[in-house]
């Protein structure tokens, strides 16, 4: 199960707040998966990631392998509720938390910077507060997307609820990807191996 976090309706959807949406968006394009469902206050979609779509864009083990199946979810609570929809979603189709992957913005990372970690706290992030209590652990994987915080005198609530600016927006065009890209190593590979492929900065041309 792969959850993008972020708040509903159109006038969020280029928020810094909202990169987890931005990010399944992605994956659900890259294949084929209709985000179209609704239940528990989610949108979502059922489909297949395959290690041959995989293969085309990393240099990985090219062993053969199934394709997984996966649950896409976008909560339609806003972010501080989330929990109250990704729970009973895991719950009716019986996913553990530990197969569950959480893709968010991070304050306390700079612009741009992606950690993926196993497991952690919720960092004071409002809808890793509400996963969190909501499934009752906080051993699931996760994609923390460093946002910085605002260069001028502004409450994280207003920053985080603002559109990336435009130098931003062209570093995150690239960024993106390359977090799908992450998603679906930790599927296939595990979280070691996608943390030690994608928490170090990409490689730039000589």
């Amino acid at each position: 199960m792969i959850v993008g976090l972020g708040n509903p309706g159109p006038q969020y959807a280029r928020n810094r707040h909202n990169i987890g949406f931005q990010v399944l968006d992605i994956l659900a394009e890259r294949h084929a998966i209709s985000l179209s469902r609704a239940k528990f206050n989610g949108l979502f979609g059922l489909g297949s990631i395959t290690h041959s779509r995989l293969l085309e864009r990393n240099r990985l083990s090219r062993e053969a392998m199934p394709g997984q199946k996966v649950v896409l979810m976008r909560p339609l609570t806003f972010m501080n509720r989330c929990g109250t929809s990704v729970a009973p979603m895991a719950n009716f189709y019986r996913v553990e938390p530990r197969d569950i992957f959480v893709i968010y913005d991070e304050l306390d990372l700079p612009s741009g910077k992606l950690r993926l970690r196993p497991f952690g706290g919720s960092g004071g992030h409002n809808g890793m507060k509400s996963l969190i209590q909501m499934l009752g652990t906080d051993r699931f994987p996760r994609a923390r997307v460093g946002i910085g915080r605002p260069l001028t005198p502004m409450s994280p609530a207003d920053y985080v609820l603002q559109n990336f600016s435009v130098d931003e927006e062209i570093a995150f065009k690239s960024l993106r990807p390359r977090i799908a890209d992450a998603v679906e190593t930790w599927l296939f590979h595990g979280i070691d191996l996608a943390m030690n492929r994608f928490n170090s900065a990409p490689a730039t041309a000589a």
